[in-house]
């Protein structure tokens, strides 16, 4: 039975997604029918939005394999610049990867698709916009996205042609705290990426180096009974009034469950949300030691 998730609009493209996305750059890590059950779990669970990339190894082809048929139940977003050889920004690249995208995954069209980090210069000097824009007039792609990062989120959010931002950000990477309001001041799309960075360690595949900075601030002390470190990173996410969808990757059908409950669980409360802000505040001007 497919259960109910909260929701939001993507800024102005109406689509209305689950706060909580499946990304699915497993890059190989499962077995065919492991990523088959773990994709139908996925959507059984009630979310609505799968991000994949044709970067991410056989994804594209295992979300045409064991989902395709259930298509009417989810948004998809892919991504585009991929070459044999690493990232090849022009025209003719990006335009061939869609037409590869929509074979993989057994569809006509995808509701996003975005361009996968390139700087602006490549942007520019590879005529992707006019890429992005024929693929959104032959009815291929209904809005246009980019996964970017500063510096050149300014100038792409200038711009005003991209519906969909889709930026790193939990609370241990804050750097684009400030410009994921932006975004979002712009009735712009904002999908999270990185929201619960990779899962504490031990239970996910975090960094411990990254992870010191939630225990040198003191956020066990701000976590319900019982809530694991990743399920509160996940809530901190959440809480930004402009993330819109929070794309979580993971190959354990336990996590799955775990990050369902905790966006159920819903954004922390205001005092606890301006404490863990000021927490970890506090420890970015501590001196390097």
């Amino acid at each position: 039975m497919t259960l109910s998730l909260p929701t939001a609009l993507l800024g102005r493209t109406g689509l209305e997604v689950t706060r909580l996305g499946y990304g699915a750059a497993h890059r190989r890590a499962m077995s065919e029918e492991h990523a088959g059950r773990l994709l139908n779990a996925v959507l059984d669970a009630g979310i609505n939005l799968i991000d994949t990339s044709d970067d991410y190894g056989n994804s594209e082809e295992l979300i045409g394999k064991y989902i395709s048929h259930r298509s009417s139940e989810f948004h998809l977003a892919t991504k585009c610049g991929s070459s044999s050889s690493g990232h090849l920004w022009t025209k003719e690249n990006v335009l061939s990867n869609l037409e590869q995208s929509l074979r993989r995954m057994k569809t006509g069209s995808v509701d996003i698709m975005q361009l996968h980090n390139p700087s602006v210069e490549e942007c520019e000097r590879g005529g992707l916009l006019e890429a992005l824009q024929e693929m959104r007039r032959q009815g291929k792609v209904r809005w246009l996205g980019v996964s970017t990062t500063l510096p050149h989120l300014p100038t792409y959010l200038e711009w005003d042609v991209f519906d969909i931002f889709q930026i790193p950000y939990s609370a241990l990477e804050r750097d684009h705290e400030e410009w994921i309001g932006r975004v979002g001041e712009a009735n712009a799309g904002v999908l999270a990426r990185g929201g619960v960075a990779q899962g504490e360690p031990g239970a996910g595949t975090g960094a411990k180096d990254q992870w010191r900075t939630f225990e040198s601030a003191g956020l066990d002390d701000l976590c319900n009974p019982g809530e694991s470190r990743t399920s509160f990173l996940l809530r901190y996410t959440l809480t930004h009034p402009h993330t819109h969808s929070i794309i979580v990757g993971t190959t354990n059908p336990d996590h799955v469950r775990e990050n369902v409950e905790a966006v159920h669980e819903g954004p922390l409360a205001p005092d606890v949300y301006s404490e863990a802000k000021r927490r970890l505040a506090a420890v970015g001007e501590e001196p390097a030691a």
